[in-house]
């Protein structure tokens, strides 16, 4: 299972992300990197995998592309929300993988013809459509996305951890690749993930707690 090691932008720095209330967001600069610049925060944990979610412009607000650009060079393979509305909107770029969240993309998903969708999740429900996450997944399935993502904002850097009900019925929901991320607690959640038959999981909080192996990140696998 890839295990990728996730980082907010917002204002030109790393942020600590806390159940989606990004207006409290501050430097993650109390973890296992000292600073919270992009570029050196990343020299110093060394992922092989990494996904960028770009608040700003999530927000409307700003842009970090050549701070991604950057990172994406550092690593072997880099998702990038940027806040997607239309397929104009895609970041072109070697080891970069598009990631649409229903946040901003709107109701026609059809209109992207590559990428990973990610199902932004609230309160068990997906953001924008106030629907639930499987009956959206059995949906998308036959578009042209390259996997989907279950992203759980609410229970972003809370180290909540997961249970395996909703992680079934999610997989059993969708047949290509599946990510997910928000909650993950530590390594048992990363075995129930692998168990659960997910192909990824994003993670931060629990890897700058020290309950997450900083190897795996390095490795960008866990099995």
């Amino acid at each position: 299972m890839d295990l990728v090691l996730a980082m907010d932008l917002k204002g030109g720095v790393v942020v600590h992300g806390m159940r989606g209330e990004r207006s409290s967001y501050r430097p993650l600069t109390w973890g296992i990197s000292p600073t919270a610049h992009p570029a050196a925060y990343l020299d110093i944990i060394r992922p092989v995998l990494l996904y960028i979610a770009d608040l700003d412009r999530i927000m409307g607000v700003g842009s970090h592309d050549p701070e991604i650009r950057v990172c994406a060079g550092m690593v072997r393979r880099c998702f990038v929300d940027r806040g997607c509305r239309t397929p104009d909107d895609l970041l072109s770029g070697e080891k970069i993988v598009n990631v649409i969240g229903t946040e901003t993309a709107g109701i026609d998903l059809s209109r992207f013809r590559s990428g990973i969708l990610s199902l932004d999740v609230r309160n068990g429900y997906v953001i924008s459509y106030d629907r639930d996450p499987c009956d959206v997944l059995r949906e998308v399935a036959d578009l042209s996305f390259d996997g989907c993502l279950i992203l759980d904002l609410g229970a972003v850097g809370t180290g909540t951890g997961l249970s395996a009900a909703p992680l079934a019925r999610y997989r059993a929901a969708y047949p290509g690749y599946l990510m997910f991320g928000g909650g993950v607690a530590g390594e048992p959640d990363l075995d129930l993930l692998f168990s659960e038959g997910f192909d990824g999981a994003i993670v931060a909080t629990a890897v700058h707690r020290g309950l997450i192996p900083l190897d795996a990140i390095r490795r960008g696998l866990w099995s």
